[in-house]
């Protein structure tokens, strides 16, 4: 495969100190709740937390947040959208006047977007972006990998032996890449009963940890079936999750990396 692809240049206003992407192997897995929950997590621990809205043809990130426009132009540039508690974020959908309005583009208009929400926004000192990655290993995960400094990828699964055996693509992919693969997080994982609190798992116990363990990688987090979670997605309130989550991935990310 032909790595002498061209880099992406941040512009000299804005500064972003890490970058981890967020895929999954296939839709339907809940990869943009996690992560928009990944930032809001990141965001209590104290670092400015930014997502990249990068499904440009599924974009959910600004509906779970509650947000619908970008702040503006200055000096040039398109200035994100920021939540209440100062993530910045750029997607297609803050651009749109109709957030239903399809976007249907070719491969290289979608290139040129992902171009313009790294060089023509301005990121206000990121300490964290995320990129939430369209499912699967198209144009849109090629040109990520190979054209931003993707310091680490999160692959989000069900517990499923389909979806495992299509996230085991993607992670290769990203291996290819040279793109470190951080770990799995397994969505939909169980049921909590609300009486006694045991869990119940009904699509089966174990499939992604058994999935991690072959890709050389860990399982950073199981979360639960939860309609309070769907909720608040739908309300556009992710940003008020009144419990913490994803906590192994938290980890993951915040020992990783040089803050200093």
């Amino acid at each position: 495969m032909d790595h002498a692809f061209p880099k992406f240049e941040l512009n000299p206003a804005s500064h972003i100190r890490h970058v981890v992407a967020v895929a999954s192997g296939k839709g339907g897995v809940g990869k943009s709740f996690v992560t928009t929950a990944l930032a809001v997590m990141l965001q209590r621990q104290g670092l400015r937390t930014a997502i990249l809205d990068a499904d440009m043809t599924g974009p959910s990130i600004p509906q779970a947040l509650g947000l619908t426009k970008v702040s503006g132009m200055a000096d040039k540039l398109i200035q994100p959208a920021v939540t209440a508690t100062g993530i910045q974020v750029m997607s297609v959908n803050l651009m749109l006047k109709d957030p239903t309005a399809p976007v249907v583009w070719r491969g290289p208009m979608i290139t040129g977007a992902i171009q313009q929400f790294w060089s023509e926004v301005w990121w206000d000192k990121v300490d964290i972006m995320l990129i939430d990655m369209p499912p699967g290993t198209g144009d849109v995960p090629l040109t990520v990998f190979q054209s931003l400094p993707v310091d680490g990828l999160i692959m989000v699964a069900t517990p499923q032996d389909l979806v495992s055996m299509i996230v085991a693509k993607a992670a290769k992919m990203a291996s290819v890449m040279k793109v470190p693969l951080l770990g799995l997080v397994e969505n939909m994982s169980y049921f909590s009963c609300p009486h006694c609190g045991e869990k119940s798992y009904p699509f089966g116990e174990g499939k992604t940890a058994a999935a991690a363990q072959k890709l050389g990688t860990q399982l950073l987090d199981e979360l639960p079936l939860n309609s309070a979670y769907a909720g608040l997605a739908d309300a556009g309130r992710v940003e008020y999750l009144p419990e913490p989550v994803l906590q192994g991935a938290v980890q993951a990310i915040t020992r990783g990396f040089t803050w200093t």
